[in-house]
């Protein structure tokens, strides 16, 4: 059994092995102190693997086509990141190189990093490290909102131009999801306990 500090009482209880698609509470105030995911591991794996894809994908094809008067301009992720520091926004254009690329591809390495040996029932190095950082970056990827930003201009730019969205705009919107259920997946009981277990 193991001991757990509840997130809301601060109670240490022992926590007895848990059935799959189940959840521990808390004796003293019933909140949830984890759910156990079934094949949690592998699903993370899985869905990371997906993602870092589609984020190849989201990062080498064009985002906007946009077609004017015979003039045709296409956009791709970095292009508009190099637009906004040209146009004297280094803040702006820093931010969304931390938020839509760095972070979650930051995230998604880390999961590589820490997932493919525990799978083998190994521990690599600093991996406690990368997991806290992983844990703690997670309200830094907001590529969801960027993908509602470049929705905003499409209606908004759809009037002076015919814009055509590339395969770059799918596999983002894609990826959001993507990453929505592999972060879902992750037991984070069970990585610590792997990572204790094998360390």
């Amino acid at each position: 059994m193991n001991l757990l500090a509840c997130h809301e009482c601060d109670l240490v209880q022992k926590i007895p092995p848990i059935p799959a698609r189940s959840a521990a509470r808390c004796v003293r105030c019933g909140a949830v102190l984890f759910r156990n995911k079934p094949d949690s591991i592998n699903r993370a794996l899985a869905l990371t693997v997906a993602g870092i894809v589609l984020f190849a994908v989201a990062c080498s094809f064009p985002f906007l086509t946009m077609k004017n008067a015979g003039i045709v301009q296409k956009t791709a992720l970095f292009t508009g990141i190099i637009n906004l520091y040209q146009q004297d926004m280094p803040g702006l254009a820093t931010l969304v190189l931390l938020t839509c690329v760095l972070v979650p591809l930051g995230q998604m390495l880390c999961m590589l990093y820490i997932l493919i040996p525990l799978k083998q029932n190994r521990v690599a190095p600093y991996s406690a490290w990368l997991f806290r950082f992983y844990l703690d970056s997670q309200p830094w990827g907001m590529m969801e909102i960027f993908l509602i930003g470049i929705l905003v201009a499409l209606v908004k730019l759809g009037k002076m131009a015919t814009i055509v969205p590339g395969l770059s705009v799918i596999a983002f919107g894609i990826l959001i999801f993507v990453m929505a259920a592999s972060s879902s997946a992750v037991d984070p009981h069970l990585v610590w306990e792997r990572l204790e277990k094998n360390s």
